[in-house]
């Protein structure tokens, strides 16, 4: 590992704004309980840290998806690779992501979900990267932290798979 990377937010900033948001969440949805939908690989670490501290009864799911095309240009082909177990119909659904940028992904998977009649559907996200957004319609209801259009690892986040095990959110230095 010879990537040098430059610390952008501290495991002790993560935990707090987590705390925060968990804090908003058991508020919002007080006396109601809440099925989190956890999108894979990288919003398993941030899923579990927020549920941890969540108040109110919530029951849990994973989903995963992939996009196809070239690297730096979508096709806005969207495979679910990883479907839900359970049935999402009248129950209130919090989409938990790692990182939103383009939305293209989500845009998708919400209108899919959707479709299966939940209560509610919303989105929390670790890191919002709105200055990339191309899917203008993807709300995002609780955002730890904006970042800069860089390439960020850590916290579930990765790089060729290396560096989600970080306890903080890193930016990659260009060599």
């Amino acid at each position: 590992m010879d990537d040098k990377i430059r610390t952008l937010l501290s495991e002790e900033e993560v935990a707090q704004r987590t705390r925060e948001i968990a804090e908003a969440i058991s508020r919002d949805y007080e006396g109601r309980p809440l099925h989190l939908i956890c999108i894979l690989k990288g919003g398993v670490f941030f899923t579990c840290e927020l549920a941890k501290r969540i108040s109110i009864p919530i029951t849990m799911d994973f989903m995963s998806v992939s996009s196809y095309g070239a690297e730096t240009v979508s096709s806005g082909i969207v495979k679910i690779v990883k479907d839900l177990d359970e049935p999402i119909e009248g129950k209130d659904v919090l989409i938990v992501e790692d990182i939103i940028d383009s939305g293209n992904t989500l845009s998708y998977l919400i209108e899919v979900l959707k479709q299966r009649n939940p209560g509610s559907i919303e989105l929390c996200t670790l890191l919002d990267k709105p200055e990339r957004r191309i899917k203008h319609q993807v709300k995002v209801k609780y955002t730890c932290f904006t970042v800069p259009d860089e390439f960020i690892v850590g916290y579930g986040l990765d790089y060729n798979q290396r560096y989600r095990n970080l306890p903080y959110i890193g930016i990659i230095e260009q060599q």
